[in-house]
């Protein structure tokens, strides 16, 4: 039975597996009771959970509808955030698969709006300018008018006769100008009911001059599609969109997305330890603060080619026990300390000189201290971010020493969510591994809190490092605006 009770304990592992092979709308409601029940946690596994989730939902999505694609896409997002509100990166991945679909709808439209108006079918009329007409000749009329005329265009309606006998009777107001002919041979204006249809009947007459000048044929009652400017775009009507959204599926396009994204979420820390070097040198002291995967890739590809000091607070009472192991070397695969592979070797056997203090002793030790790098659970638009308890002591502590404080985080975790209300971003855990259910009559006395995370502000942070380089913490809007769609930001 142990083996058989192990196999499903409930968690990530077990969620991707029975993913495979259980109803999308079961597995929705399976990722809402892990997420409720803190059964998946932190930033990675939860990530990971909802882009294979969503990739499932969109897979089975038998509609080619972009609205109705987009509509169920958001449903499913507002019920997970809903289990988790503070799980921040659920609602990232959620947008950022939201934005996949319409940017390829949107291309989809852009090819099919370009292919349409090349055709030069419109469904509104337009008044063309001078410069958009192309050259034609009129057909024949039983008018006075002369079927040719130099500048081979014209109204089908004839110019009345008063204004004709004006070329005829001698008038020289047109004598300046060496125009000694009649009215009916000057072409006249142009309104928006001009007849562009041309007679093939009719001579062309042209010079050899004009050879290579001399517009092309068009057919006789097609309107020339130099009537329209060629930047603006023909409005798409309801038939076109449909037709649109049933000539081709963009689910394999976003489905290729979702994919890059787990691909993405796989790569990330060691995409930020390429930095390390850059960052870290030879004979400095680090502090850093709890068993984050992130920070310790860092520091392990720094360590192949430095050599520095290791200074690790064991953030008590809520992490010191995988400080402990990740210290030690003893660490295991532990999907929820967003683990892909245990680490084969501790800090040490790199040739790193760790030191593990009590969290008391920070401020005493800043002084010595050359850099500050922190791991974090999530970053909000404003630059501040959301980590473990106690960062924020450290960041106050390093802003008293003008120690520069560096945050290493993946982009999957940068929120566009702007944190009105603080205290509402803060998880409470159990008070029990502050004081023990055995001091009872002080636990009668006092309200015992246990805050899981810390709100650091942006003036703390000097650096962010992603896996896309380093960024100032005034800069990321513009990372939020690169992989966010503004109609995205409020599930």
């Amino acid at each position: 039975m142990a083996p058989s009770s192990l196999a499903t304990t409930p968690g990530l592992a077990s969620f991707l597996k029975s993913l495979k092979a259980d109803p999308v709308d079961s597995s929705i409601e399976h990722l809402i009771s892990l997420l409720k029940r803190r059964q998946i946690r932190h930033s990675r596994p939860c990530a990971i959970a909802t882009a294979y989730l969503l990739r499932r939902v969109v897979t089975t999505q038998r509609v080619t509808d972009v609205a109705k694609l987009i509509e169920r896409v958001q449903s499913v997002g507002q019920r997970l955030c809903a289990a988790q509100p503070r799980e921040m990166v659920v609602g990232n991945i959620v947008r950022r698969i939201l934005g996949l679909i319409r940017e390829e709808a949107e291309e989809d439209r852009e090819g099919e709006t370009s292919g349409y108006s090349d055709t030069g079918t419109e469904s509104r009329p337009h008044t063309p300018s001078h410069s958009d007409i192309r050259p034609a000749q009129r057909p024949g009329l039983s008018s006075s008018i002369s079927t040719f005329s130099p500048l081979r265009h014209g109204a089908t309606e004839p110019i009345d006769s008063n204004i004709a006998n004006l070329g005829h009777s001698g008038d020289d107001l047109f004598a300046p100008i060496g125009l000694t002919e009649d009215l009916s041979h000057r072409p006249p204006l142009l309104t928006s009911h001009t007849s562009y249809a041309v007679n093939n009947t009719a001579p062309m007459v042209t010079s050899m001059f004009s050879l290579l000048s001399h517009p092309e044929t068009y057919s006789p009652t097609a309107t020339p599609p130099g009537t329209q400017s060629p930047s603006a775009k023909a409005p798409l009507t309801a038939q076109h969109l449909t037709a649109l959204n049933a000539a081709k599926d963009l689910r394999l396009e976003v489905i290729d997305g979702i994919e890059e994204i787990i691909d993405e979420l796989g790569q990330v820390d060691d995409q930020i330890a390429g930095y390390a070097l850059d960052h870290i040198h030879s004979n400095e002291i680090i502090l850093t603060f709890t068993s984050s995967v992130t920070v310790q890739k860092f520091l392990l590809k720094a360590a192949t080619k430095r050599k520095f000091t290791v200074i690790h607070a064991e953030a008590f009472p809520n992490n010191h026990e995988a400080t402990h192991a990740t210290v030690t070397g003893s660490a295991s695969n532990n999907e929820d300390e967003l683990s892909t592979e245990s680490f084969q070797k501790p800090l040490t056997a790199a040739g790193i000189t760790v030191i593990l203090i009590p969290d008391s002793a920070v401020f005493a030790l800043m002084s010595r201290v050359n850099k500050v790098i922190l791991g974090t659970h999530v970053v909000l638009a404003n630059g501040g971010l959301v980590a473990a308890a106690g960062a924020r002591t450290i960041a106050q502590a390093a802003r008293m020493h003008r120690t520069p404080v560096v945050v290493v985080t993946g982009v999957y975790k940068l929120s566009p969510v702007y944190p009105f209300d603080f205290e509402s971003l803060i998880e409470y855990g159990d008070a029990s591994k502050v004081f023990g259910y055995e001091d009872g009559d002080l636990l009668d006395k006092v309200d015992v809190e246990n805050p899981l995370f810390d709100y650091v502000p942006a003036e703390l942070v000097d650096l962010y490092i992603t896996n896309l380089g380093g960024h100032a913490p005034s800069y990321l809007y513009r990372i939020v605006s690169d992989h966010y769609r503004v109609e995205d930001i409020n599930l």
